[in-house]
């Protein structure tokens, strides 16, 4: 089989160490807020690498500011029903659950909305001590709709998933890792470096045995997660033709206009 050939616009795809790829989101210009073409071109990663049997760990990162901040806002208040509908970011999501090798999260900076939820549909997550984590969607109009409502309570629990849904409130590494919402904190800038390790220990076991350990593991805390999908984006369907939404988002991104403004002025 040939090997896998990578030329991205958002992302940067290495093998620092024999069967461990990383994965780097590379907008910083938008704090590599998901986009379309993002999740493109994450799909064909995921794709191109899925045949790899010498593959030991896929770590998804990005830069010292920034995991994924979240969805492109832009993109989103233009999105309509049949948008949600169609789990552009769910269904992602859910390859990056169902990847046969182990996936470790690697987040500095923010990890927010739909950043934290993919995030959470990795096998692993370790952070940084500067790292936020968090689901603001409700302050702009919608629900997390690519998983949180559904994966957030496995990790956490029902009452606190609950609390930060209806909140949005951002919290830090050490309170993510006291609810346990990520695995490990380390120094913002030993994260690249311990999930690279992490993934390095992973590979040197039988990547068969590892890839039906991840298959034994999914089944056993699956319960109807198709079905918490189509819940899930029929209600952000109706939502996303709310006037609200379209409001909320129009004042958050006038607000990031205005500071961009300023900040320009000042230079």
């Amino acid at each position: 089989m040939p090997a896998p050939t990578f030329s991205y616009s958002t992302l940067l795809v290495t093998e620092p160490r024999e069967g461990v790829v990383v994965c780097t989101f590379n907008q910083p210009e938008v704090r590599n807020a998901l986009g379309l073409e993002m999740v493109k071109e994450i799909r064909d990663l995921l794709g191109q690498l899925s045949e790899r049997q010498d593959l030991g760990a896929l770590v998804f990162t990005g830069g010292e500011k920034s995991f994924v901040s979240g969805a492109n806002i832009a993109e989103l208040r233009d999105r309509r029903s049949a948008d949600a509908l169609a789990q552009i970011n769910s269904s992602l999501f859910r390859e990056i659950e169902l990847f046969p090798s182990p996936t470790i999260a690697a987040i500095r900076g923010y990890a927010l909305g739909g950043g934290c939820e993919l995030a959470m549909a990795c096998d692993i997550r370790l952070c940084g001590e500067g790292a936020r984590l968090g689901q603001p969607e409700v302050s702009l109009g919608i629900i997390p709709g690519a998983g949180a409502t559904y994966r957030l309570p496995r990790l956490v629990g029902p009452g606190l998933a609950r609390e930060l849904i209806f909140t949005g409130r951002i919290i830090d590494g050490h309170t993510a890792h006291s609810m346990g919402l990520v695995n490990r904190v380390v120094e913002d800038d030993e994260v690249r470096s311990a999930a690279i390790a992490l993934g390095v220990e992973i590979s040197q076991n039988s990547p068969l045995a590892v890839r039906l350990a991840k298959s034994a593991l999914n089944t056993a805390v699956e319960s109807g997660t198709e079905a918490c999908m189509a819940f899930e984006s029929t209600a952000q369907a109706v939502l996303f033709e709310d006037d609200e939404k379209m409001r909320r988002m129009t004042d958050f991104l006038e607000k990031r206009q205005g500071a961009k403004a300023i900040e320009a002025s000042r230079a």
